[in-house]
């Protein structure tokens, strides 16, 4: 029966398939980390350029992997810049469940977001690295780049603490065919498989969104776009 009114009742969303984690040597997952930490960043005139570069870096890596970033990279070309452009800004800018924040997901904008922040400029200082970015330190790009760059059980840590939100994003991008859904599913390619802990929160994560509790906190500055070495 058709109607005019919005359904009051809508079916929970599906959890997306679980991974079966790619083979990858250190050098390989390195490579993975860096090219979706560059092609998850906005697609600006020399992010276009560097389009043959990162194509370049994609085929080296195992089929698995190769095939998602390479898929991403053939409609970002069809898209064009223009329209790659505006669609990120309302994918990433626009969409609760697509932040590339990854305290949000466990934090949402609560009085909690503050002290996750810090921890993160913890954990960078603790593998001897400094963030020196515009971003806030839990921007997903920077640390793929961290984890690029130290490849430290450190990196891995962080990764790891934030693998449900990693997750909540693949499903929020495969939910509406976004290309970004491939660079985020090689870097699940790249990661352990979830166990079924993690999977029954990312569900619930899924189905409800992050914490919405609205609050004046204060977060740190923007802080520090490269993680370079301490001295």
């Amino acid at each position: 029966m058709s109607t005019v009114l919005p359904p009051r009742v809508t079916p929970r969303r599906r959890m997306p398939d679980a991974l079966t984690p790619a083979s990858l040597t250190a050098a390989q997952r390195q490579t993975v980390h860096m090219l979706a930490s560059l092609l998850l960043d906005y697609p600006d005139a020399q992010w276009f350029e560097r389009l043959d570069v990162f194509e370049a870096n994609a085929v080296t890596l195992p089929d698995a992997v190769a095939e998602a970033l390479q898929k991403f990279l053939r409609r970002a070309r069809e898209t064009g810049a223009s329209d790659l452009q505006k669609l990120y800004v309302t994918t990433f800018d626009m969409k609760r469940k697509c932040s590339l924040y990854l305290s949000y997901y466990a934090t949402g904008d609560t009085r909690r977001r503050g002290t996750a922040l810090v921890t993160f400029l913890d954990a960078y200082r603790a593998a001897g690295w400094e963030f020196d970015a515009q971003e806030l330190p839990d921007y997903l790009p920077a640390v793929l780049e961290f984890s690029a760059r130290s490849q430290s059980d450190v990196a891995d840590a962080v990764l790891a603490a934030h693998r449900e939100g990693i997750e909540v994003l693949r499903a929020a991008l495969e939910g509406m065919d976004s290309p970004w859904a491939d660079v985020v599913r090689a870097v699940t390619l790249s990661l352990p498989k979830v166990d079924q802990r993690i999977r029954e929160r990312v569900l619930a994560l899924v189905n409800e969104g992050p914490p919405t509790e609205t609050v004046g906190m204060s977060l740190p500055m923007p802080v520090f776009r490269s993680v370079r070495q301490g001295e």
